[in-house]
C-alpha cells in the first residue's frame, strides 16, 4: 500500500509508531507521475491534494513524484506542463514537489532533468538525486559530469547505488553511482537535508523495492563509513 491510500487508521497507527520511536517523517514516498503522460491530469491533481493533506497530518510537506510514462516525441514539453500544473497546486497548499529521477520516465536521464528542472522555476519544485537510478539508465560518471548543473536543484537525497556493467543494486560505494563524489560535493555545498536510504538490495522493482533488515544494516554501515570518511557527521 502506498500513501495514497492510506487511511485514517492507517494515518493514526503511523504517528503513534513515530512518537514511540522519536521518528519524523520526511518526505511522502507517493506514486504521483508513475502514470501514462495522457491520463487526465485531474487524477494526479486529486491524488497530490490527498496525499498533501496526509503528509500534513504526519508533519512534512514534502511530497515525492516522478515525470511520468512517455508516449511521443512531445513527452518533455508534456511532462513540463503537467508537472508545472501540479507545481501551482503544491505552491496554493504549501507543499513542496521532489522530483525523482527514474526508469522508463520522462525524466530518467540527468539532461532531461536538467530541462525539466529548469523549465520549472519554482522554490515548491525541487530535485531527488538517486545515483543507482541513473547508473541503471545508463548514465555514467554523474556526479562528475551532471553536479554543476543539477545540484542548485536538488532539496532530497537517495542513497542507493548501482553498477553500469549489469544494472544491479549494491550497497553505497560499491557501484557506479559515485557515492563518494556525491557525499564529497554535498559537504562541501553545505547540504543539511535528508540522505534517504533506499538500498532494494533483495528485491528492486520497477514500482518498489525490498531489503530486508540484515540488507538494510548492511546498508547503514556502508552508508556510515562513506560519511566518515567525507568527515560528515550525522545530523
Amino acid at each position: 500500500m502506498n500513501c495514497a491510500q492510506f487511511t485514517d487508521e492507517h494515518i493514526g497507527r503511523i504517528k503513534q509508531l513515530c512518537a514511540q520511536y522519536g521518528v519524523a517523517a520526511a518526505c511522502m514516498g507517493s506514486p504521483i507521475g508513475k502514470s501514462p503522460i495522457a491520463d487526465p491530469i485531474d487524477i494526479e491533481s486529486e491524488r497530490l491534494k490527498r496525499v498533501g493533506e496526509t503528509g500534513r497530518q504526519l508533519g512534512t510537506r514534502n511530497i515525492r513524484l516522478f515525470s511520468f510514462y512517455p508516449e511521443g516525441d512531445a513527452a518533455l514539453q508534456q511532462s513540463i506542463d503537467r508537472l508545472g500544473a501540479l507545481t501551482q497546486i503544491a505552491a496554493a497548499e504549501d507543499l513542496n514537489l521532489l522530483l525523482e529521477n527514474e526508469k522508463g520516465v520522462v525524466g530518467d536521464l540527468p539532461e532531461r532533468c536538467l530541462q525539466i528542472m529548469q523549465a520549472i522555476d519554482s522554490a515548491h519544485f525541487r530535485f531527488i538525486w538517486d545515483p543507482a537510478n541513473f547508473v541503471q539508465c545508463g548514465a555514467a560518471r554523474q556526479v562528475d559530469q551532471w553536479w554543476d548543473a543539477l545540484s542548485p536543484h536538488i532539496g532530497y537525497i537517495h542513497i542507493k547505488d548501482a553498477r553500469l556493467a549489469d544494472k544491479s543494486v549494491t550497497v553505497a560505494g560499491e557501484g557506479d553511482g559515485q557515492l563518494p563524489e556525491l557525499l564529497a560535493r554535498l559537504r562541501d555545498k553545505g547540504y543539511d537535508g535528508v540522505l534517504s536510504l533506499e538500498p532494494h538490495l533483495l528485491e528492486a522493482k520497477h514500482s518498489s523495492g525490498f531489503s530486508g533488515a540484515e540488507g538494510m544494516a548492511m546498508a547503514v554501515g556502508a552508508l556510515r563509513e562513506l560519511m566518515a570518511a567525507a568527515g560528515i557527521a550525522e545530523g
